[in-house]
């Protein structure tokens, strides 16, 4: 069931919501062509199924003073136990990194750091990334332009 493919009311709902998360369910109903009980139901089913996962506020980083974004590729010296998690706990307890994610190919990681310039991001790299046990290199990357931001998944 998890992978079925959705009906077309159920694709409309999640393109809806995508787009803009604050809808009212009868303005989804409208929407997608159905009264607002099912759709109500439809939404609670996909949030109690894990297809959507929580509801969010899209911010613009550099409003919030964060101009620098970095790609930064990390490689690890060894796989132990010990070295991955103590990688991926600085990680999840690290705001400036907002995403990452286990990679194949030279770099075991691939992180997604904001921060408000190169001197912070500097600090960070010293004072949580460099200080992780197991860490042989990061390669940045500073992005110069978004070409393509989206947050939006196509729905099959």
């Amino acid at each position: 069931m998890e992978n079925e493919p959705f009906d077309r009311a159920t694709r409309l709902i999640l393109e809806a919501l995508q787009a803009d998360a604050r809808q009212s369910t009868q303005q989804l109903a409208d929407k997608v062509g159905l009264s607002a009980t099912p759709v109500w139901r439809r939404v609670k089913e996909l949030e109690e199924r894990g297809v959507i996962r929580r509801h969010v506020a899209l911010v613009d980083r550099e409003r919030l003073g964060l101009s620098i974004c970095v790609l930064a590729n990390v490689s690890l010296v060894r796989h132990t136990e010990g070295a991955v998690e103590a990688f991926e706990a600085m990680v999840a307890a690290s705001p400036e990194i907002v995403e990452c994610q286990a990679i194949t190919g030279e770099a075991d990681y691939v992180m997604k750091i904001v921060a408000p310039d190169m001197k912070v991001y500097d600090q960070f790299l010293q004072s949580k990334v460099f200080k992780v046990p197991g860490v042989a290199s990061v390669r940045s990357n500073v992005v110069l332009r978004e070409v393509k931001y989206e947050t939006a998944y196509p729905v099959p």
